[in-house]
């Protein structure tokens, strides 16, 4: 395993990065070095290479350890193991998925300079629009776009970290190390502030030239969950009219076929709405800065070790799928387009090497496969296996969840609940949260929303305290310590770790 310096993010606000030079698809660039701040930001083309900067912070996958959000939410949840060759090979995997996490051990190094780099990147590129020679047109989706970037980096960290500094643009030099958190309540209004702006000037559809970019959907889908994060019933009207809004668009449809939602070859497909595209066309091969490149690093990750057959690339071993996760879905439509079944590619003449925490199960929406495997650069940094984050199915089952915590109509929730069945022939059932809650498990299975559910319909003690989960502690990582070093104690510790 490689790994690159984490950097504290406040010194990040040192560094400005520009990522130039557009291709076939938005967010498959070549870089091309950097420019100076100062001489920068003059016009359409130099904004729009910012704006691409601050997408491309959603691609990383190793901002300080690998921290990939699907595979490392799975961890988290009770769907996988942590895996690898052993407990001490990715331990900041396993800290996170026994809870034996530390201010020092876990993924929150990463995570925190990953979304922190993000929010940077926004609010420096909102500071310098008023200053470039821009058409209106142009202007209003840059900044719409930029908004809605920062209120999805803001929504990231105040599900991971509960308690987080709120910076909505330059910090000066004799407040960098003085930063302290805000109230979470203060952060959730700058998310909603930020998204209400933006929706307005954000487009319905997106041109399949600019595919990765943010659509209003896309900012209504994330507004509707930041809504729903903060527990409040009596605002789950106004969720359940936000993906009302996205459930009734003609824009959007569910597949057919459950497992072509999943196919590396129909990306942007009709069900989703929020999708980081990854491209092997950078050809990457520097292991110090895996982020450099445009590839999904997660199916390099998650791969059967020493995989020897067909379908399938050999990959490192992680994230084995839990017992109680295949068991649950033994008997569901959607087990075979989920979990990769081993002891049945073994019986077929297929070989891999048990590693740490093996079940003979393992993650089959995002594997490595052989006829997507990277003939240029090291493919392993290379997986053009997109990451899907919202699409029409997880939208369908959060309009019901929210219909019925407001006292809704249960018919378009049950018509809602029992569609995402009906897709993969199973008869109906009575619109319950239970059963929502249920579907959810079964339909989004690896897709990294599993623990969040857990968290905020507080089922999290019920289902993880066995592995090891203590509320309200494991509710949130432990902030970086890193970051309370850097700023002399001015951000406090989280409550029940280490002070």
């Amino acid at each position: 395993m490689k790994k690159t310096l984490y950097i504290p993010f406040l010194l990040i606000t040192l560094i400005t990065t520009f990522i130039t030079g557009c291709s076939k698809s938005f967010l498959e660039l070549k870089p091309r070095g950097t420019d100076l701040e100062g001489n920068f930001y003059r016009n359409e083309e130099e904004i729009f290479q910012g704006l691409v900067a601050v997408y491309d912070v959603m691609q990383w996958g190793n901002s300080g350890g690998y921290t990939m959000p699907m595979p490392l939410l799975t961890v988290a949840s009770d769907e996988a193991h942590a895996g690898g060759s052993d407990a001490s090979d990715q331990p900041s995997w396993v800290a996170y998925d026994n809870f034996t996490l530390n201010p020092n051990l876990g993924p929150q190094s990463g995570l925190w300079s990953k979304n922190y780099t993000g929010i940077y990147r926004a609010n420096l590129l909102l500071t310098k629009m008023d200053g470039a020679t821009l058409s209106a047109s142009f202007k209003a989706r840059v900044i719409a776009e930029t908004k809605a970037l920062r209120a999805y980096f803001y929504f990231n960290l105040i599900r991971w970290f509960g308690n987080i500094p709120l910076i909505t643009g330059p910090i000066p030099t004799s407040e960098l190390y003085s930063q302290t958190q805000a109230p979470p309540e203060d952060v959730y209004a700058q998310i909603e502030k930020d998204l209400n702006e933006a929706i307005p000037d954000l487009p319905l559809t997106i041109p399949v030239s600019e595919s990765g970019r943010l659509s209003r959907s896309a900012a209504k889908a994330i507004l509707g969950k930041a809504i729903m994060f903060q527990n409040d019933n009596t605002r789950m009207t106004q969720a359940a009219q936000l993906f009302n809004d996205i459930n009734t668009s003609p824009v959007y449809r569910l597949l057919d076929n459950y497992g072509d939602i999943f196919r590396p070859d129909n990306q942007f497909n009709a069900e989703s709405i929020l999708e980081i595209p990854h491209s092997n066309l950078a050809a990457w091969g520097d292991w110090g800065w895996i982020n450099g490149g445009e590839g999904n690093v997660a199916p390099q990750f998650i791969g059967m070790a020493d995989y020897n057959g067909a379908t399938y690339s050999a990959g490192w071993g992680f994230a084995p799928i839990s017992l109680a996760l295949a068991n649950f879905m033994k008997d569901d439509p959607r087990f075979e387009h989920t979990i990769i079944d081993g002891l049945a590619l073994r019986a077929g003449g297929a070989s891999y090497n048990d590693r740490y925490q093996n079940t003979n199960y393992f993650i089959k929406k995002y594997a490595p496969l052989q006829a997507f495997r990277s003939a240029i650069g090291t493919a392993e940094l290379n997986w053009p296996i997109n990451e899907i984050e919202i699409r029409l199915a997880d939208t369908y089952l959060l309009e019901a969840e929210c219909l019925l915590r407001s006292g809704g109509s249960a018919t378009r929730a049950g018509q809602l609940l029992n569609a995402v069945r009906d897709r993969v022939d199973l008869g109906p059932v009575a619109a319950t949260l239970d059963n929502i809650y249920n579907e959810r498990r079964m339909e989004l299975a690896t897709e990294g929303h599993r623990f969040f559910d857990l968290i905020r319909t507080n089922q999290a003690t019920a289902v993880l305290g066995p592995l090891g989960f203590t509320a309200p502690k494991n509710n949130v990582l432990p902030i970086p310590q890193a970051e309370i070093d850097l700023t002399r104690g001015s951000l406090k510790q989280n409550p029940g770790y280490p002070q």
